[in-house]
């Protein structure tokens, strides 16, 4: 082998961009991030031949005083970080020092800014031998910088690109990402001089509302939850969608932490959590959520292209994200997406005439307040009520006949307010509720309904029961490593509540001796190692709950009201008043919408009348 040596500047530095600059739109995220670190509230970008002949960005933020334009060009030269304590609380997007340096070893560079005290300065660099040139420019304050023909000096890497549309696409993705981490900021993006997007700076909900929209799609917009949720030096906000809005991939995943886009295992599996029990299996949400957070808390420096980050607590952030989404999920019902009832019927001979055609009688000498909160307080069977548990333990069984009558004379108050549901008007083909409310006509998957009301109040009632042991006839033993041991070992009381009796037997096993009840006959010893594999790498697990609501959902599903069964006026309408009541009641347990609504607007366009 030849002897050690230094590598020369420009080796280095190419090694170096092999880091960062892996295609054109990883340029572009460097430079552009350069812009928003120097305060800038409008980036206009060009872009030709999908980034490989030109990429050109220009900002108004504070500019590079001429002195320093050489420098910038210098590996290692950044103004965002001067000690250790800098880079245990970076608060910038950029502090390496390294991008424009390993752009400029690989392209043709010209760097042009002013900083304000002059007319403007130009450095020029050619990637080969790494000398500036330093020259006058024309130019407001601000910086441009153009990137010409990329890898012309490594033709190597060059042959690795994609075609010229995939190349754009990847700029297009990684601007609208950007655009999305800084709704303050403008955008405008051209490729090969024809304007592709365009964005004005959002400072409101409804004009940050409105940027999400133009980027992932007004459809997600329209099914998006928005959250905000925050304590002691943490914030969590911005859209979830719903969980009938689910995807295929996770191609519509968005989260920042403090202005980064990052991808973190701790972050997904929060989510993954959350989500678990509205979707079907190998589905994936979509959502744009910012955490914000202390910058010492969070270490941004593990991963070279700075996707990746490191929380100092972990187990914190995993509980806050997962709680906060979780609840923003289950606090969701029908009324939440459809319009105030306040423009209800007019007058009480109007809420006659909407009874009458939901087979629905008027009470003499009782008001139909009276009956609304009547109705509401009748117990005793699973709509409306807590489930029995004398025989059926959680109801499931009870049939809905039962139920006839106690919504027979509910009707709307003498205000004309109508419930957010409406009335029952028809059932279609043993399938679906036909009813009426104060916008048009409501179409409800009965199924789906029931069995989401069904499996939410078994899991209530499954929790206020508490777990039931039962104790093994053999106890079970496990092989494991130590580490595992150990884990198990100092979750005992974790286990413990959640039915399970695990004790260890020797330095690499361990004993279950208790389990729960309810997940007799099921894989326990695969269901442990996994729980044990989350303690270790999350410092908490839901798979033991996740695995006993699968359970209880699959009961639910057994034990609601099948297609083709036929239901009176009063038993609809009791199902109508119970998906008011229930959280997560806009989709079944597999994640299906269990209802929709069609507006008097939607249904005169059907039929073009007004023309």
């Amino acid at each position: 082998m030849p002897g050690i040596k230094i590598l020369s500047p420009q080796l280095a530095n190419q090694i170096a961009a092999g880091e960062v600059v892996e295609r054109p739109a990883s340029v572009l995220k460097e430079l552009v991030e350069n812009s928003l670190d120097a305060g800038a509230t409008r980036i206009d970008i060009d872009v030709e031949q999908g980034g490989v002949k030109l990429i050109k960005i220009r900002d108004d933020g504070h500019g590079i005083p001429e002195h320093q334009l050489a420098l910038a060009l210098s590996r290692h030269a950044t103004s965002k970080i001067d000690n250790l304590d800098d880079l245990e609380a970076v608060a910038t997007l950029g502090f390496r020092g390294e991008a424009l340096a390993s752009i400029a070893s690989v392209s043709r560079l010209t760097l042009t800014s002013n900083s304000g005290d002059s007319s403007g300065w130009k450095a020029v660099s050619e990637g080969r031998d790494m000398a500036v040139e330093l020259q006058p420019a024309a130019h407001p304050q601000g910086t441009s910088v153009e990137v010409r023909d990329l890898f012309f000096n490594t033709p190597a890497r060059r042959k690795f690109l994609r075609t010229e549309a995939t190349e754009y696409n990847r700029i297009d993705d990684s601007i609208k990402k950007l655009a999305l981490s800084r709704m303050e900021v403008s955008f405008s993006l051209r490729h090969n001089q024809r304007a592709q997007l365009n964005l004005r700076p959002a400072n409101s909900q409804a004009e940050q509302e409105k940027r999400v929209a133009d980027i992932c799609g007004p459809a997600f917009m329209k099914e998006a939850l928005y959250v905000d949720n925050d304590r002691t030096g943490i914030r969590l906000w911005g859209w979830m969608g719903l969980p009938t809005f689910s995807r295929s991939q996770t191609d519509l995943q968005h989260f920042f932490v403090n202005g980064r886009a990052i991808r973190d295992k701790v972050v997904s599996h929060a989510v993954r959590q959350a989500y678990q029990d509205v979707l079907y299996h190998g589905r994936h949400p979509a959502f744009v959520l910012f955490l914000e957070i202390e910058p010492a808390d969070v270490d941004v420096n593990v991963h070279p292209t700075k996707h990746e980050v490191r929380f100092r607590d972990s187990r914190s952030i995993h509980g806050f994200v997962y709680s906060t989404l979780n609840r923003a999920l289950s606090q969701d019902r029908p009324q939440d997406h459809l319009q105030s009832a306040g423009a209800a019927l007019q007058s009480n001979q109007d809420a006659e005439q909407l009874a009458a055609q939901s087979s629905i009688q008027f009470p003499s000498g009782q008001g139909p307040a009276e009956q609304h909160s009547h109705s509401n307080k009748s117990a005793g069977d699973i709509f409306g009520a807590q489930p029995s548990y004398s025989g059926d333990r959680y109801g499931v069984n009870t049939p809905m006949a039962a139920y006839q009558g106690l919504y027979a004379t509910e009707m709307p108050s003498e205000q004309g307010d109508i419930p957010p549901m409406g009335f029952a008007i028809a059932q279609l083909r043993g399938i679906y509720i036909l009813a009426e409310n104060a916008q048009g006509l409501i179409i409800v998957d009965m199924h789906a309904a029931h069995e989401r009301i069904i499996y939410e109040r078994m899991k209530t009632a499954f929790d206020d029961q508490g777990l039931v042991s039962q104790p093994l006839l053999v106890p079970e033993s496990l092989a494991v490593s130590q580490r595992e041991a150990d884990m198990a070992e100092q979750s005992g009381e974790v286990f413990a509540q959640l039915g399970f009796v695990v004790e260890r037997a020797a330095n690499e096993s361990i004993i279950v001796r208790q389990i729960p009840a309810i997940l007799r006959g099921s894989e326990v010893e695969a269901l442990l190692r996994d729980v044990i594999s989350d303690l270790i790498e999350h410092g908490t697990s839901e798979r033991i709950r996740h695995h006993i609501n699968e359970i209880l959902s699959t009961m639910a599903c057994h034990g609601s009201v099948r297609a083709n069964r036929k239901l009176t006026v009063p038993e609809m309408n009791g199902l109508l008043r119970d998906m008011e009541e229930t959280e997560r009641s806009g989709q079944c347990n597999h994640g299906r919408p269990t209802w929709s609504q069609l507006t008097l607007d939607e249904l005169d366009k059907l039929f073009l009348r007004g023309r």
